[in-house]
């Protein structure tokens, strides 16, 4: 049977990534991934965000093997290992305390989703309150409570029944003339708005599945101040936008704040290992003993991944190469790319290239992939063609790919404005 066959044949019909790209894949390293026929592909992609540092980081993937040959340890719940330990200590001191920040570090089952699950429960046991606000545009994960606090109609639909306390806010890119500080504040304030107080807010400071709209640093600081004033948890949701993708380590970086649970996954396990981490103020740390679980929490692997990660982040200066890279990508696509029905927005190394509708955006993706080129789609109606590439990725294959681009939006925009 061939290979492809295979997947169609014996695979749930869930699956969805592979759909786009009908090609069965081999190996990868750094921003080139290989089919089985021989054919490389750049990735702009990055496995969703996973893969900040590259396919196969030759320094992380060193002390992943060394680490495998040593015969460590490599699942032991949350038992005290060397590895655990070797990263909390590495995490503290050279992420958190150079930063000014003060957390303690939980780890929950090794998803995106599951971190934000833990996040909640930290919320609404140390507030007593059961609702999260999120914001229009949200993404959060795909099990039940995340799920609710997400707002792509067709994700929530997946899930078969309600999903309550969650209530969304309208946001200032949807809404420019909405002063939303001040809206939320009316909710609390006002005794017929039918609004409770709720636990928490979440928000992604670059909503990355949502279209990739950026929050500016000052609705970001008011943010922070609305939540103190009205005793309301702040949570940052760092699973796709964290690890540098947005030119600091943490997203919110930029506008001098500090939330009070940072959520973690995807690339802090450093080369694609499941890890999530939720970071929380100490004086939240409220969870009894078990109260949150999961059997693959204690990924040592993982957490040997990912100290490497940070490590290597750290030596090679990603953060610098990340707003390097920021420019390259932004002059290219706003100089040679954006036109009528083209629109461009982004930040550090995760940008759109908005073409108003799915049959477009889709048309532009298959005619990258057939030149050499994966990436994805993101935004209402998948409208968004994402360049989301690894934050290392040489100069030389970065111009390439978004020449690539600006060929397919050229030939797809043509052919449109023809008809």
């Amino acid at each position: 049977m061939d290979q492809k066959e295979i997947f169609e044949t014996y695979e749930s019909q869930v699956r969805s990534y592979c759909r786009n790209f009908p090609t069965v894949f081999k190996s990868a390293k750094g921003s080139v991934v290989t089919d089985c026929d021989g054919n490389d592909f750049i990735d702009f992609f990055d496995g969703a965000g996973a893969l900040n540092y590259g396919h196969n980081n030759p320094y992380i993937k060193s002390k992943v093997i060394e680490y495998l040959e040593g015969d460590g340890i490599m699942h032991w719940l949350d038992m005290m290992t060397a590895p655990k330990a070797e990263l909390i200590q590495f995490m503290e001191e050279k992420i958190l305390k150079p930063r000014g920040l003060d957390y303690k570090i939980m780890f929950p089952g090794p998803t995106g989703t599951n971190t934000n699950e833990a996040a909640f429960k930290v919320a609404r046991k140390y507030t007593g309150r059961p609702d999260i606000w999120a914001f229009m545009g949200s993404f959060h994960g795909m099990t039940l409570g995340a799920l609710a606090a997400t707002t792509d109609r067709n994700d929530r639909k997946g899930a078969g029944v309600p999903l309550p306390y969650a209530h969304f806010m309208p946001t200032p890119y949807q809404f420019p003339g909405l002063d939303v500080i001040n809206y939320m504040q009316t909710l609390l304030d006002d005794d017929h708005s039918g609004y409770e107080k709720p636990a928490a807010i979440i928000i992604e400071t670059t909503q990355a599945e949502g279209g990739i709209y950026t929050f500016s640093n000052e609705f970001l600081q008011q943010l922070r101040e609305f939540c103190t004033k009205n005793d309301i948890v702040l949570i940052t949701d760092d699973v796709q936008v964290g690890c540098c993708r947005t030119g600091s380590f943490f997203s919110f970086e930029r506008a001098g704040i500090k939330p009070d649970i940072v959520t973690m996954s995807k690339s802090i396990g450093g080369i694609g290992l499941p890890l999530a981490l939720t970071l929380v103020n100490p004086k939240m740390d409220c969870l009894n003993p078990g109260e949150h679980n999961g059997t693959f929490r204690g990924n040592q692997l993982a957490f040997v991944a990912s100290k490497a990660s940070l490590e290597f982040m750290l030596n090679e200066h990603v953060e610098d190469g990340v707003r390097e890279r920021e420019a390259v990508i932004k002059k290219f696509l706003e100089e040679k790319v954006a036109r009528k029905g083209v629109e461009i927005r982004g930040i550090g190394c995760i940008w759109a290239v908005d073409l108003g509708c799915s049959r477009l955006s889709k048309a532009v993706l298959d005619e990258c992939f057939r030149n050499g080129l994966i990436l994805e789609r993101a935004g209402r109606d998948d409208s968004c063609v994402k360049i989301m590439p690894s934050l290392v990725i040489p100069m030389d294959l970065l111009e390439k790919g978004l020449e690539i681009v600006k060929k397919a939006v050229d030939k797809v925009m043509d052919e449109e404005e023809a008809k």
